[in-house]
């Protein structure tokens, strides 16, 4: 009889690990509807769409600025959520608005003349990314609880994977259907299936657990706001990943333009690199996951910068080899680099960071990358406006080779000494 109660703590164990399993694979299921939509919605599609409408590439790019500007906003979104008694409702209620304001864009050529189209479709676009900064700092603070610690880097990694592997059969269906059915047709079989995926999405997190929200010790703005300032080790990371961001941003979102506008590659040779790329990014997220089970999150996201900077420099060896396969080994490599960048650098922010304060701590380090993923793009687009009419070769890889050397520069100034943590 005596030995009878030494079963209660294992058994106690299993309930709570079963708990956690079923928060897992919610949280996993969850990002099936969001993924289908959500990929639906970007991109190409979302570029499509827009030329459907009549926009100016100004204003496309207008439009692809606004998801990383608004995440300035989400500073004051983590002070207010401290108010909050729970997570739960407030988290389904900004995650529906956005997905029904973001939805309903495919509804501006039913309730708006032509001549407003644009200027709809921005408004709705922009109230409903204002509703995801504030879905974004709950569901990131409301996921770092429901993942426990010791297996978040090898949970992400399979979840990233498999999502992305979901992601890529989208965007090559959706892609089918627009080639077969070009224009308003093909776009409202689109949207049908994204009104499909985004309610079901919202039906989902109906049922995503209520846990605890450990509060901030802070009740008011100005000191809550000083904590992750304060935090000499986090600011000195978050600024370093900013500036990496801004320098890297400088090119690969150009990419595009370089391999269409310059040297010429067809639409259906540059989806076989993006999809290379993906296939690389997917088996990347198995690796860098469990690597983290062994090693640091700052230690990694170390080790994926000197693969980031290759893939830059990758692109100089188009003055000696052959086009196809200097490119596909540079898309490969970044795929393999930015994938375990941006995985451990989520875990990074949850898993580094003071569970109580970790609401502003995402805020700040999202608002800090936000403005320079912002800026980078800028930057890049004149640069190449500038060196219109220079020699081709430099016009095609010399800004990669530059950008190159200065994250070479980066890595051994600065990013050893503050990633590393030997």
């Amino acid at each position: 009889m005596r030995n009878r109660p030494a079963a209660s703590p294992p058994e106690r164990r299993g309930r709570k690990f079963s708990t956690y399993r079923k928060n897992l694979h919610m949280a996993t299921w969850e990002g099936v509807p969001s993924t289908i939509f959500q990929v639906l919605l970007q991109g190409q599609f979302l570029t499509g769409f827009l030329l459907y409408l009549g926009a100016t590439s100004g204003q496309i790019g207008f439009v692809i600025a606004l998801t990383t500007l608004v995440n300035v906003a989400q500073i004051g979104v983590a002070f207010l959520i401290q108010r909050l008694p729970r997570r739960k409702w407030a988290l389904v209620t900004f995650v529906s608005i956005h997905r029904v304001l973001w939805a309903s864009t495919g509804l501006v050529p039913f309730l708006f003349p032509r001549p407003l189209w644009v200027s709809a479709f921005i408004i709705l676009y922009a109230l409903a990314f204002i509703a995801n900064t504030a879905g974004a700092v709950l569901w990131s603070s409301v996921i770092g609880d429901l993942v426990p610690p010791r297996v978040r880097g090898r949970y992400f990694g399979i979840r990233n994977t498999l999502l992305n592997a979901l992601g890529s059969l989208v965007v090559y269906g959706g892609g089918v259907v627009l080639d077969r059915y070009p224009g308003a047709q093909g776009f409202l079989i689109l949207y049908i299936v994204v009104w499909i995926f985004s309610t079901a999405n919202i039906i989902v997190f109906f049922f995503y657990p209520d846990v605890p929200f450990e509060k901030s010790e802070e009740r008011k703005f100005l000191p809550m706001f000083k904590k992750p300032l304060h935090d000499g080790l986090f600011m000195k990371s978050t600024l370093f990943l900013s500036l990496w961001l801004l320098l890297q941003n400088v090119t690969v979102p150009l990419y595009s333009y370089v391999m269409l506008q310059l040297l010429h590659i067809n639409y259906q040779t540059l989806s076989l690199l993006n999809v290379a790329q993906t296939v690389f990014m997917m088996a990347s997220f198995y690796f860098w996951g469990n690597l983290n089970a062994r090693y640091s999150n700052k230690r990694l996201l170390f080790w994926t910068l000197p693969i980031i900077t290759v893939s830059s420099l990758l692109w100089g060896l188009l003055s000696v080899l052959p086009l196809f396969p200097v490119l596909f080994a540079a898309h490969v490599v970044f795929g393999v680099g930015v994938g375990g960048f941006n995985q451990l650098a989520f875990n990074f922010i949850i898993g580094d960071t003071p569970k109580k304060e970790r609401p502003m701590y995402m805020a700040m380090y999202a608002a800090l990358t936000g403005l320079a993923s912002f800026i980078g793009p800028v930057i890049g687009g004149k640069v190449y406006e500038w060196i219109d009419g220079w020699p081709h070769g430099f016009q095609v890889y010399g800004m990669q080779l530059i950008v190159g050397g200065l994250m070479i520069i980066l890595i051994a100034l600065l990013g050893r000494r503050i990633l590393k943590d030997v």
